[in-house]
């Protein structure tokens, strides 16, 4: 086997020790190559995939325009081996210069990894967003009172953008999101696509007043798809957007509207659930782990770019 290969090799077994729903690491297959050597004279590897997003891109909502990800290929080195490759990856980003508030290093690990997560504050990376997933399916609703739930119509897209953009808005204090310009007309253009193509929208109402949104999909994961790099093969119900009316927050609205959705996704016989949230939230870090979610990948990331150290 080559270097990459048996480095893939083990951290797939490294991989399967830290977390039964971790996919078998996936080899990097297109960006610049860095590597490092380790004190023992073993050698990590990784690649480095620079995307520039341009204006007008769903992309910029949560993400820099420009963003430089690594993908490790670390084998079973741990800590020694993450710290390594940083070193090598922060070299090579010294000579990029971007110091543009709009720019970002960024990498994708599994939460689990506390040795690599030491090597990762130490570069002054941080944890913005992680990938959730939720294997218990099914749940109860709690008692309503005046709050209903009902699948959200085209002719409700006024609120669901409404209540999406203050999402966003929250999100951007404590995440990777950003609001652009053009923010409104993109969530826009999204959830009308979410309507039109039928896809699990809700929306919970008091006394016939909107006061929150659950966006929910779907997603498969199975050879050649982007999602097997993160979650075991299946169907999987997503939720892209839950957000509630600063004023009815901590009503139970919330709750409502994931115990519906997971209804469906457990008629739809899914694998599972998946979301990405901010570790940073107050709100939605411990709203999630009661909904039964738990880290699966953590997304770790500095700006500007050029501060990696």
């Amino acid at each position: 086997m080559t270097l990459v290969g048996d480095l893939l090799a083990a951290q797939t077994a490294h991989f399967a020790g830290l977390d039964p729903l971790l996919p078998p690491a996936a080899g990097p297959v297109r960006g610049d190559a860095v590597s490092a050597a380790l004190p023992d004279g073993g050698r990590v590897a990784g690649m480095v995939e620079f995307t520039e997003y341009p204006p007008g891109s769903a992309n910029r909502l949560w993400s820099a325009a420009r963003v430089w990800e690594l993908v490790p290929v670390l084998g079973a080195s741990g800590r020694a081996g993450m710290d390594a490759l940083l070193r090598a990856w922060q070299h090579r980003m010294a000579g990029q210069a971007d110091f543009d508030p709009d720019s970002a290093c960024v990498l994708n690990w599994p939460s689990r990894d506390v040795a690599a997560t030491r090597a990762l504050l130490d570069h002054g990376l941080v944890p913005l967003s992680v990938l959730a997933v939720r294997e218990r399916l099914g749940s109860t609703a709690p008692s309503p009172g005046p709050l209903t739930v009902r699948r959200a119509r085209l002719a409700d897209l006024d609120a669901a953008v409404e209540l999406s953009m203050l999402e966003l808005a929250y999100s951007a204090l404590v995440g990777s999101a950003v609001i652009r310009p053009d923010a409104a007309a993109l969530k826009r253009e999204a959830l009308a696509n979410r309507l039109r193509a039928g896809d699990p929208v809700w929306l919970a109402e008091h006394d016939g007043v909107p006061v929150g949104l659950a966006e929910c999909g779907w997603t498969d994961s199975g050879p050649r798809t982007a999602a097997a790099a993160r979650l075991p093969h299946g169907r999987w119900g997503y939720v892209n957007c839950v957000s509630v009316l600063p004023g009815a927050r901590g009503s139970g609205v919330g709750q409502l509207l994931m115990a519906a959705a997971h209804a469906e996704f457990a008629t739809a016989g899914v694998a599972g659930s998946y979301l990405y949230f901010n570790p940073p939230n107050p709100l939605s870090s411990v709203f999630w782990a009661r909904q039964g979610y738990r880290p699966l990948w953590t997304m770790w990331e500095i700006r500007p770019a050029g501060a990696l150290r």
